[in-house]
């Protein structure tokens, strides 16, 4: 019954439902993105940036920008603490920047719910084991952010989403939503300690 549903049933569903989100959310997202255009002073509302998702295949994911293009004398970007503005911050701690994928839920890119989708140069670092998590499309949320988001280890986030790609089921993903409401609402676990967001992964941390 898993089976059915990780392969069959989970994308009609949550394309409906992406569907439905975007439609009731669309005056939230107008005002956001009028917001942003300028606190981000001429960087623009959106993000995008090269991800892979199921089976290591890249796609292009959208978010809303967070943070300014501001740099330093040599031309090279501020660290992130320093480009990151209010609104980007109360943006990121609400996890409103994350509702532009709903996008790419519909494109097929992504699913509401897997591992989270990170950075195209992560690949070659990944052990055979890490790199399971590719064999399902990653998701707006997932288990590892059930369990800590970015507060968690990289070795802990890894196992976390191996799990799920093991044990995708609806009941999972019911929790994984309810959950992750949860943790919005009381904004837990947006950043590690000294960090804007998470620190890099090399392969080893």
């Amino acid at each position: 019954m898993n089976n059915i549903y990780k392969n069959y049933i989970k994308r009609g569903l949550g394309f409906l439902l992406a569907l439905l989100a975007l439609l009731c959310l669309s005056p939230v997202l107008l005002v956001v993105t009028i917001w942003l255009h300028f606190a981000n002073k001429g960087a623009g509302a959106f993000f995008f940036q090269e991800r892979p998702g199921k089976d290591g295949r890249v796609f292009k994911i959208i978010k809303f920008k967070t943070m300014t293009d501001e740099r330093d004398a040599t031309g090279k970007l501020l660290p992130d603490a320093q480009r990151l503005t209010r609104v980007g911050r109360f943006v990121r701690s609400t996890s409103i920047d994350e509702l532009p994928q709903l996008f790419n839920v519909l494109k097929g890119d992504m699913a509401l719910i897997g591992p989270r989708p990170l950075l195209v140069q992560y690949l070659p670092l990944y052990s055979p084991q890490q790199a399971r998590r590719h064999e399902v499309r990653p998701g707006i949320t997932g288990w590892a952010q059930c369990h800590g988001r970015n507060t968690l280890s990289w070795s802990e986030k890894f196992s976390l989403d191996v799990w799920y790609v093991d044990h995708c089921s609806f009941m999972t993903d019911l929790k994984v939503i309810f959950t992750t409401i949860k943790k919005v609402i009381i904004r837990d676990g947006i950043s590690q300690d000294g960090q804007a967001t998470m620190e890099m992964f090399n392969g080893k941390n």
